[in-house]
């Protein structure tokens, strides 16, 4: 079972807790809570060995945007073996809270992971559509975009999120060494 946190019970508690953040290294570039860090929920299964050794020194408090991918990322550590604090409304609740993100420094602020795939699924929706004027039977496209955000409600994972993580645009220059340097700091202490 996941115990959620709330940003002001964090706040108190940053020096104690290891906080991960599941975003993708473009969001988290943006605005993260400060000692942060990421791990792409893409990555967590590869993290597990880090992890498993930070929480064996202390416990993990995981975020994201909003909640859905962390609240994902406690469900795969629980089955993992690993318990974590689920921080009740990521990094949005921390910034709304007048709380200061962190950047990674000469590093473009990306926009929300949930922001790009409301960007991709309604335009595909309206492509979807529009064309079907000239060439009929394309509306399927939207049926198909709106079948996969219902199935992505249903079960709070998001296909087209994870794709969309995957693009260069958000993976920042030298994010695969700046995972690398994570994992060994997890492994090694804070």
């Amino acid at each position: 079972m996941t115990t959620p946190l709330t940003v002001d019970q964090l706040q108190p508690r940053l020096q104690q807790l290891t906080v991960i953040d599941v975003r993708s290294p473009g969001e988290f570039a943006g605005g993260h809570i400060p000692g942060a860090h990421n791990v792409p929920l893409d990555q967590l299964a590869r993290a597990l060995p880090a992890l498993r050794a930070a929480a064996a020194r202390g416990e993990l408090a995981i975020t994201c945007a909003s909640g859905a991918r962390a609240m994902n990322a406690c469900e795969q550590l629980a089955a993992a073996g690993i318990s974590a604090l689920l921080v009740d409304g990521g990094t949005a609740a921390w910034s709304a809270g007048g709380k200061q993100l962190n950047r990674v420094p000469g590093e473009k602020v990306r926009w929300a992971m949930d922001r790009q795939v409301r960007l991709v699924a309604g335009s595909l929706v309206l492509a979807g559509v529009v064309i079907d004027l000239a060439v009929p039977g394309v509306r399927w496209v939207s049926a198909a975009v709106g079948a996969g955000l219902l199935f992505s409600a249903a079960t709070n994972t998001c296909a087209m999120g994870a794709m969309l993580g995957k693009l260069p645009y958000n993976r920042p220059r030298n994010s695969g060494a700046a995972f690398e340097a994570t994992l060994a700091a997890l492994h090694g202490g804070k």
